[in-house]
């Protein structure tokens, strides 16, 4: 490897520390949106079969520290999503008293949103928006979410990309989010960004 030349090294002085993963950066509402989504070709999609159970699905979440699975069948094709709302709210408890059973019957494939009504933005426009777009779409939506997609080019096949949650976006804000206010989480954000 002729050309190359060694680097020069330096003695690590006292009070040397290391650096510490970290997924949020502070923002404003004029950043580019990109910089608070969770892109998924660089952190794994946390994901459940259909069939799991209720409790299973929690407790992946609290495992993996998000609030949405990606509800999958063999092949990693997505048939739906579930989030803590689903598992954890009202719904779960409505759908025990229909049917006669225990929570601990329900399966997520009982409570999930299937594949045919999830909303998708598209990466391009993502790429062309600033972080208050995304606040207002997931407030137009009322929703904690917001999922993106793109096209494999190889396979024409859409792809699910990355991931908004109004938290990640409010602890990158520098606001303290509760999870399931919807509309106070909204208007924290908001106030975070006049």
């Amino acid at each position: 490897m002729s050309g190359y030349k060694p680097l020069t090294p330096h003695k690590a002085p006292a009070g040397t520390t290391f650096h510490q993963p970290s997924t949020y950066s502070h923002v404003t509402a004029a950043s580019p949106a990109i910089c608070v989504m969770t892109d998924l070709r660089q952190v794994t999609a946390a994901t459940i079969h259909p069939d799991a159970l209720l409790g299973t699905a929690t407790q992946t979440m609290i495992s993996r520290g998000v609030r949405l699975l990606l509800v999958v069948e063999p092949v990693d094709q997505v048939v739906g999503l579930i989030t803590a709302r689903d598992t954890q709210g009202e719904r779960p408890i409505q759908l025990v008293h229909e049917r006669g059973c225990k929570y601990d019957d329900l399966k997520v494939r009982d409570l999930m949103i299937p594949r045919e009504r999830i909303d998708l933005l598209d990466v391009g426009d993502v790429l062309r928006a600033e972080v208050g777009h995304i606040v207002a779409t997931l407030k137009d939506w009322g929703r904690q979410h917001a999922l993106v997609g793109d096209v494999d080019p190889q396979t024409g096949a859409m792809r699910i990309r990355g991931i908004f949650s109004a938290t990640q976006i409010g602890r990158q804000l520098g606001l303290p989010i509760q999870t399931f206010e919807v509309a106070k989480t909204f208007a924290d954000i908001q106030a975070a960004l006049s």
